[in-house]
C-alpha cells in the first residue's frame, strides 16, 4: 500500500510543481520609481511609453536571449527601455514575466518617467535618460533569508559563499550572456550544497559587469542561509536549495525516449478464499482518498508559502520611491581591513583634512579607494548613514562615485571608486609631469570639472556646495578625465552647513 501512496505523492508533487511554474504570476520583489520627473496622461511621452512597452512585450521580442532594449521618440519625450530575464528560465516564462511587468508598471508607477521593476523572473526598466550600455547600481535592494547559519560554521560558510560567488562573477563577466550559475560542496558544516547565481545586463562591458557583481557580492549577508543583492545593472544570489533550473548549467538531461520507465503498479490477483474482493475494494477506496488528501495538503502548503515572506529586507529610508538604503551600501570592516592590508603604509594614497586615504583590493581583484575619516566628527551613526545615502545617490561622469561606507565602533570609513591617475595637483606642480598636460587636455579637464560642479549646484536632486574645491580634490581616471572628489563631505562629516553664507572661509 505504501508504494501506491508514494507513487501518487510523487506524481502529484511533480504535477503541482509544473503547474505552479507555468500558471502563477511572476514573483514581485520591489520597484523603484522616483517622482522627481513625471508625465501626464495623453502626453507625447505617455504615447511613446505605451509604444515602447508594447514593443518590449511583443511576441517578436528577444525572449530567447532574455534581454532586449529599445529607444523611442525625440527629446524631450525620448525614452529608452530594456528587460532582462533570469538566464536559466525558458522563453515562455521570460515572455510571461515581461508581459506582466509591462502591465504592472502602470499600477506601481503610474506617471513616473524613470521606473525599474524587479521580479524573481525578470527586470523591466525604462527612463527618459539614456540608460543603455551604462553601469548603474542605483535602486538596489538586499534580501536575506530569515534563518541564521550556526555560529560554529559562520566563518567557513562565509568563505565558501564568497569564493563561489567570486568565481561565478569572473565567469559571468567573460560570458557573452553575462550570466553564470555555480554549485559548491563542503563537508565542513551541516549543509552540503551551495547554489549561486550571478547576472549582468549583456550590454555592459566585461569590466563593468565584474565591478557591478563584486559590489553586489560585497553587500550579501553571509551569516544567513540565503541572500541576494539586486541593482539595476546586475544581481547576485545564493541559497542552500536549488532555486534555479540546473539544466541550463550544461548538465545533460535524459531524453524522453531514454528515460527509465515508471515503476509498474500491479494489483495481485485474488486467490480463492483469501478475500480478493476486499483487497480490490481497499485499493479502490483508499487510493482516491489518498489522492484527494495529498492534493489538499499540497494546495494548502502552496497557498501558505505564497503568503509567507521568506526574506527580510533592509529598512528603507523615508523616500519610498528610492530603495538605495544604508544597508545596501554598508561594507564589512574586516573585508576592508583585509583589502587594505590592515591600512598599511604601502597602500596609503594620501591624507586630507577629513582623514587618510588607502588603496584597497578585494579578493576578486576589484580596487577601491578607502577614506578613513578622522574621529572628530560630531555626528551620530544614524545621521552618518543617512548622509552617506544622500551623497551616494549623486552620480555623474565627472564626480567620483561613492560606493558605500563602513561604520564599526569609532571607525567611520567611506568607500569610493578607485581612480588610477592620482590627482590634478600631481600633474600641475611636478615639472616632469606637466608635459603630459597639453592645452587640449587641460581644456578638457577644465570642462569636466565645470560639468561636475554644475551637476552638484544645479542638476542634482539636492544642491551641494563643495566648499573645498582644489587641484588635490580633482582626480584623473585612466583616460585623464577629471572627477571631482570630496563633495558632500560637509554632510557626511557633520560640519556646520550654511548654504546661504557662501563668503564663509571653509576648507583649504
Amino acid at each position: 500500500m505504501s508504494s501506491y501512496a508514494c507513487f501518487i505523492f510523487l506524481f502529484l508533487f511533480s504535477f503541482l510543481n509544473s503547474f505552479r511554474v507555468s500558471a502563477q504570476d511572476p514573483t514581485y520583489i520591489s520597484h523603484v520609481c522616483p517622482n522627481t520627473t513625471t508625465y501626464t496622461r495623453n502626453s507625447t511621452y505617455s504615447t511613446n511609453l505605451q509604444t515602447l512597452l508594447s514593443s518590449l512585450s511583443s511576441p517578436n521580442a528577444s525572449y530567447a536571449t532574455g534581454f532586449q532594449n529599445a529607444t523611442l521618440g525625440e527629446a524631450p519625450d525620448r525614452l529608452t527601455g530594456l528587460f532582462l530575464c533570469r538566464g536559466d528560465l525558458s522563453t515562455e516564462v521570460c515572455r510571461r514575466c515581461v508581459v506582466f511587468a509591462a502591465s504592472d508598471t502602470f499600477t506601481r508607477c503610474p506617471n513616473e518617467k524613470e521606473v525599474t521593476l524587479y521580479y524573481d523572473e525578470c527586470m523591466l526598466r525604462y527612463s527618459n535618460r539614456y540608460i543603455l550600455s551604462t553601469l548603474n547600481t542605483n535602486g538596489g535592494i538586499i534580501l536575506s533569508n530569515t534563518q541564521n547559519i550556526t555560529s560554529n560554521y559562520q566563518i567557513e560558510f562565509r568563505d565558501l559563499v564568497l569564493s563561489t560567488m567570486n568565481q561565478a562573477a569572473t565567469d559571468a563577466s567573460i560570458s557573452p550572456r553575462r550570466f553564470e550559475m555555480r554549485t559548491a560542496n563542503s563537508t565542513a558544516f551541516q549543509f552540503r550544497t551551495l547554489y549561486a547565481l550571478v547576472q549582468c545586463t549583456p550590454d555592459l562591458t566585461r569590466q563593468e559587469c565584474f565591478r557591478c557583481l563584486n559590489l553586489t557580492i560585497s553587500q550579501l549577508r553571509t551569516d544567513k542561509i540565503g541572500g541576494r543583492s539586486v541593482v539595476s545593472s546586475c544581481n547576485s544570489r545564493y541559497e542552500l536549495y536549488q532555486f534555479y533550473n540546473e539544466s541550463n548549467i550544461g548538465t545533460p538531461q535524459p531524453q524522453l525516449d531514454s528515460a527509465p520507465p515508471p515503476l509498474p503498479i500491479s494489483v495481485p490477483s485474488p486467490q480463492p478464499g483469501e478475500g480478493g474482493n476486499s483487497t480490490v475494494i481497499v485499493v479502490t477506496v483508499v487510493v482516491p482518498i489518498s489522492v484527494i488528501f495529498l492534493l489538499l495538503v499540497a494546495v494548502f502548503s502552496f497557498r501558505a508559502k505564497k503568503k509567507r515572506t521568506v526574506y527580510e529586507t533592509e529598512p528603507l529610508t523615508e523616500d519610498k520611491g528610492d530603495i538605495t538604503t544604508a544597508g545596501s551600501l554598508q561594507f564589512d570592516f574586516k573585508a576592508i581591513e583585509a583589502a587594505t592590508d590592515k591600512f598599511s603604509l604601502s597602500n596609503k594614497l594620501g591624507q586630507g583634512g577629513f582623514g587618510e586615504v588607502y588603496k584597497g583590493t578585494f579578493p576578486s581583484g576589484v580596487q577601491v579607494a578607502v577614506k578613513r575619516l578622522s574621529k572628530t566628527s560630531g555626528q551620530g551613526e544614524r545621521e552618518f548613514e543617512n548622509e552617506v545615502v544622500v551623497v551616494a545617490k549623486l552620480q555623474h561622469m565627472n564626480l567620483v562615485r561613492l560606493l558605500g561606507f563602513c561604520l564599526e565602533g569609532e571607525e567611520k570609513i567611506l568607500i569610493y571608486e578607485f581612480v588610477p591617475n592620482k590627482s590634478l595637483d600631481y600633474f600641475l606642480f611636478d615639472s616632469t609631469m606637466q608635459s603630459q598636460l597639453d592645452w587640449t587636455r587641460r581644456y578638457r579637464i577644465i570642462g569636466g570639472i565645470a560639468r561636475g560642479i554644475l551637476h552638484l549646484h544645479q542638476d542634482s536632486r539636492l544642491t551641494i556646495i563643495h566648499r573645498d574645491l582644489k587641484a588635490g580634490n580633482i582626480l584623473l581616471d585612466a583616460d585623464m578625465n577629471p572627477k571631482v572628489a570630496d563633495f558632500g563631505m560637509a554632510r557626511i562629516f557633520g560640519m556646520d552647513q550654511t548654504e546661504a553664507n557662501t563668503r564663509r572661509v571653509v576648507g583649504t
